[in-house]
């Protein structure tokens, strides 16, 4: 294989990988809470569209990028007050929030659909930039790439070393025990699904203010499903969530790859490899349905209210 070609491979896994990898970071806190949030791709599309808007308006990347994590907050808050605060159930909250903010960012962004603005530039690292293979992949990508990096340390850290990881990880496995202990549980995945909030958003701003500078309705194509998908096949652990965000990304643009080698192949048909690769990731995992039960958080899922 042409060196050149590895490289931009590399290059493009990185930058595709970047929306899954923050927007699974924001559900895997959720969820170690004790929090099944099923509305990442709501929040990734209200995010990406208000993200741009704002961005459009403003001038002012940054602006857009702040602005997109808090419309993802802003949505996370509805789901938590239905699904934490009133007991609602998890699922069907998570699957009413995808649609709301579906159709909401439809309206929001009729009419700035297909209008474009100058997209987040990649970092100049000079030299660094030249070593074979790596050197663009590492060394020139934008600064949300690199600030995914930071919170994918900051996260690892934060359940591998931090009183506040304990305090999320006893929400999520016995907040009943946790509670009388004095932790304040409902605060707690209050916070956590917060934190999820902001990365969706954010991640959907990453898709409308660098990826593909423009907004498009419907743009996140199910990234926030393969991202819930993404959290089961990294059994909940930290370490893991990079390692698949990236794979997932080399199934995206797989179909590029393919089409690259002359290989005659439909490119519709191509498109759906990533899907596929979530389908086939799942029902692998479900063979050992056992083993993963020892990660995932016992109370997933489960509404709990302070007088339980």
């Amino acid at each position: 294989m042409d060196l050149e070609l590895l490289s931009n491979i590399l290059y493009l896994t990185i930058r595709t990988g970047t929306p899954l990898l923050l927007v699974a970071l924001g559900e895997l806190v959720c969820e170690k809470s004790g929090v099944l949030n099923l509305g990442q791709e709501g929040m990734m599309l209200i995010g990406a569209v208000i993200g741009f808007i704002t961005a459009f308006a403003t001038g002012s990347l940054f602006i857009g990028f702040v602005v997109a994590a808090i419309a993802g907050i802003v949505m996370s808050l509805i789901f938590a007050f239905v699904a934490v605060t009133l007991n609602a159930n998890q699922v069907a909250t998570g699957l009413a929030l995808t649609i709301f903010g579906t159709g909401l960012s439809a309206f929001i962004g009729d009419s700035f659909e297909g209008k474009t603005i100058e997209p987040l530039a990649n970092l100049n690292s000079g030299v660094l930039e030249s070593i074979p293979v790596i050197g663009k992949a590492l060394f020139a990508q934008d600064a949300l790439v690199y600030f995914s990096w930071v919170l994918f340390i900051g996260v690892y850290l934060f359940f591998k070393r931090g009183r506040a990881g304990l305090k999320v990880r006893a929400a999520g496995e016995n907040p009943t025990v946790g509670s009388h202990l004095g932790l304040p549980v409902l605060k707690v995945r209050y916070f956590s699904v917060m934190f999820g909030g902001a990365m969706a958003g954010l991640a959907g701003g990453y898709l409308s203010l660098a990826y593909t500078p423009m907004w498009t309705e419907n743009m996140t194509a199910g990234r926030g499903w393969i991202a819930l998908a993404l959290v089961v096949f990294a059994s909940w652990r930290v370490g893991r969530i990079m390692l698949g965000a990236y794979l997932f990304g080399l199934a995206s643009i797989m179909h590029l790859i393919i089409q690259g080698f002359g290989i005659s192949i439909s490119s519709n048909l191509l498109a759906t490899l990533p899907y596929v690769a979530t389908i086939v990731v799942l029902v692998f995992l479900s063979k050992n349905i056992e083993r993963l039960k020892q990660f995932e958080p016992m109370a997933l899922g489960k509404p709990w209210h302070k007088s339980h």
